[in-house]
């Protein structure tokens, strides 16, 4: 009787830890890379909704310039002399206009 009861504990024992473990990984995963990310994703949105015209970006692929207007998903730029239209969410940074605080050393 007593061995009967000690299989069943050391079972039950390594039951718990085989799915322990697992569940840790994944705690550990979700915190490390999706949380991030996640936010990520919430401030590049907070980002593009935010845009107006005369801001200046600057797009994923590298183009600097001020936004001469808006329309639904795209986003007209003039960088230099020519005129581009780019979509809103290649925009990956704004770095002047009049949604953009100047730091304390420009003032």
């Amino acid at each position: 009787m007593n061995t009967a009861m000690l299989m069943l504990a050391q079972t039950g024992s390594s039951a718990i830890g085989t799915l322990v473990f697992p569940l840790a990984i994944l705690a550990i995963f979700y915190f490390i890379l999706i949380v991030p990310q996640r936010r990520q994703l919430k401030e590049h949105q907070n980002l593009v909704s935010a845009l107006q015209k005369g801001d200046q970006v600057v797009t994923a692929g590298g183009l600097i310039g001020e936004i001469t207007g808006i329309k639904d998903d795209a986003v007209q730029l003039r960088t230099g002399t020519s005129t581009v239209v780019v979509e809103k969410s290649r925009i990956v940074k704004r770095t002047g206009g009049p949604g953009v605080e100047k730091p304390a050393a420009e003032k």
